[in-house]
């Protein structure tokens, strides 16, 4: 996997070429001459970190917007709490 280096100045300039460049690994952007960043595809950044995203996290993802969900009913049997 190729690593680039990219300067602050000539990452905004351009983008494009970064974000090309980070599709075959990782971009090192560097502030001063010290790296300060990378840039990631989000695929490579999730086999990072892994896929563990919370319950809220998936919940707040657009796609997740057009999934239908009914919870299957309870079969438990509840009895009123006795408080004498």
């Amino acid at each position: 996997m190729p690593v680039t280096t990219m300067t602050s100045r000539e990452f905004n300039q351009d983008a494009g070429r970064a974000k090309r460049a980070a599709e075959s690994g990782p971009v090192f952007i560097t502030d001063r001459g010290r790296p300060a960043h990378v840039l990631l595809t989000a695929e490579q950044y999730q086999a990072l970190v892994g896929q563990h995203a919370s319950l809220a996290d998936v919940l707040a993802m657009p796609q997740t917007a057009a999934i239908e969900f009914t919870p299957p009913r309870s079969r438990t049997r509840h009895r009123p709490a006795d408080l004498g």
